[in-house]
């Protein structure tokens, strides 16, 4: 995959969602704008995380809008999903694509030091996701809060496609975005919405500016 189409991603799981169904928040940011879609259940079963992911592939196929998995290659290859998403303490993405022998498919990887931009994983990968730019309650594991200096760094030393997260925020995107991110991934922004159709919507539009 050398091309990265995606602009609006959304990082979801049920607890992000505070009570209200998941299958039906995606629906509604899908609706507002978001095209690609992050699947990440790190207290599931593996048999609770593959049919959320089946239930909402279902859902995503339908808008044709690509479901990546987090961390668990097993459920990504189960529901033939778009792709999967990795950190330092996850499966490698060089053993991945050994073990998904699917040139198709799509590899992230998050970026925690500058000097991870040198290695083989990095080279494996077809996005790479910064994480984080600002400081989050839901993701609390990092090493680096990377501000905007820290994307434009890395956007000086690689071409590969960048997606920031990290408490993305519609008074944010669009600074994060002249700094050198392609895309931004959200949480809280559209899964704790009121409204996540409407959250995403204007999202999008920021973006789009």
């Amino acid at each position: 995959m050398t091309s990265f189409p995606y602009q609006l991603y959304l990082v979801i799981s049920e607890a992000d969602c505070k009570g209200k169904n998941m299958i039906g928040v995606a629906g509604q940011a899908i609706k507002g704008g978001v095209d690609l879609i992050q699947l990440r259940e790190k207290n599931a079963t593996a048999i609770q995380f593959t049919i959320k992911a089946l239930q909402l592939k279902e859902l995503a196929d339908q808008y044709q809008v690509p479901l990546i998995i987090n961390d668990n290659l097993l459920v990504a290859q189960d529901v033939n999903a778009a792709g999967i998403h990795v950190g330092n303490n996850d499966l490698a993405p060089v053993q991945i694509r050994q073990q998904w022998n699917k040139p198709n498919k799509i590899i992230g990887y998050s970026i925690e030091y500058v000097e991870q931009l040198q290695n083989e994983q990095t080279k494996a990968a077809d996005y790479l996701g910064i994480s984080p730019v600002f400081g989050t309650s839901t993701k609390t594991d990092t090493v680096t809060e990377w501000g905007l200096e820290g994307i434009r760094t890395i956007r000086s030393l690689t071409g590969k496609p960048l997606v920031a997260i990290g408490n993305m925020q519609l008074n944010n995107v669009r600074e994060v975005i002249k700094a050198g991110a392609d895309c931004i991934a959200v949480v809280s922004a559209i899964c704790s919405a009121d409204n996540p159709e409407k959250a995403a919507y204007h999202l999008k539009n920021e973006l789009l500016k």
